[in-house]
């Protein structure tokens, strides 16, 4: 018997309501359904009165789902196909992304054509498009505190209040780099259309094999973004007195203390996206972001005597 799986944000009732009519749509043709929600993927925090709280990367696989999945299908919005990435990339397995949600950046289709989208993917019309995770994890000497894998970014800066911090960055083997800004932000080509893209980074197409930092509001106009290969690892050192955040794709993370040190790389697991057509990645920023779109009508063409 055939296997799929479904993840799904329980706080919509669109979602909930899609998932319950899919098992039974897909038990009907014979296929066997996982389910499991989106807040398997959501990660903890951890506080300075408990700075451990290590939860394996593996170790969000949610029970049942694994490589003999055929594939799985995201209910929600962005955060919900963020989520279901950290929980299903150890196992590889390519995800059909609907979007229940508002922007839906990282969505294939949307709920009113979820029936038409499953029926191409069981027909095996669908071709799979692999995007770069990062693996970051948080070290306090040797002892490894805290990790995630991220789709999009990680971001470090402080709290309560904005303030310009110092960080010491370390790329791969180059000579580490000094920064003073509001935080830092570490993004793959996917999140480069996140946080990063409102920080003042640059757009980069999916595919290209880098990484990106930038920083939030320089207190230098010489430190401006900077794309470099995603084989490099990075090492974030704070060079401050006060404590810093750090969060992964807007959804948790750990206090950074002066002697901590974050790592960045790429991780094995690339998040596996299906796609119901050729990715165009210039139409999606126009549709979602008005990108390239006319602000002015273009000059008509005038025939000379």
């Amino acid at each position: 018997m055939p296997k799929a799986g479904i993840i799904y944000n329980d706080s919509k009732p669109s979602a909930e309501r899609a998932t319950q009519e899919l098992i039974t749509w897909l038990s009907d043709l014979g296929w066997e359904v996982r389910t499991t929600t989106g807040w398997g993927g959501i990660l903890g925090y951890a506080r300075p009165e408990s700075p451990v709280c290590h939860t394996p990367i593996e170790s969000l696989v949610p029970p049942g789902f694994d490589d003999g999945l055929a594939f799985a299908i995201a209910l929600g919005g962005d955060g919900t196909v963020l989520s279901a990435f950290r929980q299903v990339a150890p196992c590889k397995l390519p995800v059909l992304a609907i979007n229940t949600g508002h922007m839906g950046f990282l969505t294939e289709t949307y709920l009113p054509h979820l029936q038409e989208a499953i029926k191409e993917v069981l027909e095996n019309r669908y071709i799979v498009e692999q995007r770069t995770m990062m693996s970051v994890r948080l070290y306090r000497d040797d002892t490894l505190l805290w990790e995630a894998l991220s789709l999009n970014e990680m971001v470090l800066h402080r709290e309560p209040l904005t303030s310009m911090c110092h960080f010491e960055v370390a790329i791969g083997s180059h000579a580490p780099v000094d920064i003073a800004a509001d935080g830092v932000i570490i993004s793959t080509p996917t999140g480069s259309t996140a946080y990063a893209l409102s920080a003042g980074g640059p757009v980069i197409t999916p595919g290209i094999p880098v990484m990106q930092l930038v920083p939030i509001c320089p207190h230098s106009l010489a430190s401006r973004s900077l794309v470099f290969a995603n084989t490099e690892t990075v090492k974030i050192y704070p060079a401050n007195r006060h404590r810093l955040v750090m969060v992964v794709d807007g959804n948790g993370g750990c206090y950074v203390l002066p002697n901590d040190r974050i790592e960045i790389a790429q991780s094995p697991y690339p998040a596996c996206f299906i796609r119901l057509q050729k990715p165009e990645f210039f139409r999606v920023l126009r549709e979602k972001l008005g990108w390239g779109l006319p602000h002015i009508s273009k000059p008509t063409s005038v025939e000379l005597p």
